[in-house]
């Protein structure tokens, strides 16, 4: 997989990197989430935890995935800033209801 970054806006008042970026993946399906945010954080040199991949847009028969992601400087501002929902998808927090099927 390779990286191809479009648009990189810092925006210090929420403490994050807001990126547009294109993953090349050549013979292989489309790359899941954690993949991305593991290639990001790699590529930012920064940790996995602190990234939030929001959105992901492929086409069929296309070897790219466009994406929209966010880089904070650490997991707490990501947890602050970001919606429930992306937290989840994101495998930064749990479901409301996970939790209380899991003491059941």
């Amino acid at each position: 997989m390779d990286i191809d970054v479009s648009s990189r806006r810092e925006n210090r008042l929420l403490k994050r990197t807001e990126l547009e970026l294109t993953v090349k993946h050549p013979n292989s399906p489309t790359p899941k989430r954690q993949e991305v945010r593991e290639l990001i954080a790699k590529t930012l040199g920064v940790s996995r935890d602190g990234v939030v991949v929001y959105s992901m847009k492929s086409s069929f028969g296309s070897n790219e995935t466009l994406v929209s992601a966010k880089a904070y400087a650490d997991k707490a501002a990501a947890l602050e800033t970001e919606n429930k929902h992306i937290l989840v998808r994101n495998g930064l927090a749990e479901k409301e209801g996970a939790a209380a099927k899991a003491s059941k």
